[in-house]
């Protein structure tokens, strides 16, 4: 089960691979493509394989780093990560957005908001678990909820589809987010309920 946790520096990414994290996001904003690979290089100092890194929005960042990129909808650079060969995830608020993020080949959809979520003052009106279900029932690759998700209602969004959560804020509570994901997994947990 993916749990994406989105940070700004190597220390909290350090941290989030060390505590459950299967992905870090480096959320850089208003800072230079130059202070991304910084940043970028001293994650990957200390996060390793199995944790992937991927840097958000700045393809140029992830290009020079060798690692994924995250793309919003309004965020330009698909076709710069195809030509040079990185990974990259897509946002989707809609059914269609996802079904397009798999046709141009993302890796998956961050989908959301699920909820109302203060991390992000742009990201729209939240989807709720219908607009994720909705979303997961459309596209093949996995679809990542975001968007007010933490320990308490992360089992609500995998119930919907979702092939695993980011979390912002909750990054704190990744230790108890990472037993309540493996939870489900574990033998007889769909029996359970």
């Amino acid at each position: 089960m993916i749990l994406h946790a989105v940070v700004a520096d190597a220390p909290v990414a350090e941290w989030a691979a060390a505590h459950g994290a299967t992905v870090v996001q480096l959320r850089l904003k208003h800072v230079t493509t130059a202070e991304r690979v910084r940043a970028g290089r001293d994650t990957l100092a200390v996060v390793h394989r199995p944790v992937e890194v991927v840097m958000n929005d700045d393809v140029e960042a992830a290009v020079a780093l060798g690692i994924s990129v995250h793309l919003g909808q309004g965020d330009a650079g698909m076709e710069r990560a195809r030509r040079a060969g990185i990974g990259f995830g897509r946002s989707a608020r809609t059914v269609e957005e996802a079904r397009q993020a798999e046709a141009e080949g993302a890796l998956y959809v961050g989908a959301g908001p699920v909820w109302a979520t203060p991390s992000k003052a742009d990201a729209g009106p939240a989807i709720g678990l219908d607009g994720l279900a909705a979303i997961c029932a459309e596209v093949s690759i996995p679809v990542i909820a975001i968007g007010g998700v933490d320990a308490g209602n992360a089992t609500w969004c995998v119930a919907a589809g979702a092939g695993g959560v980011a979390v912002i804020r909750a990054v704190v509570e990744l230790p108890r987010l990472r037993a309540v994901l493996d939870s489900l997994l574990a033998p007889g947990a769909a029996a359970q309920g």
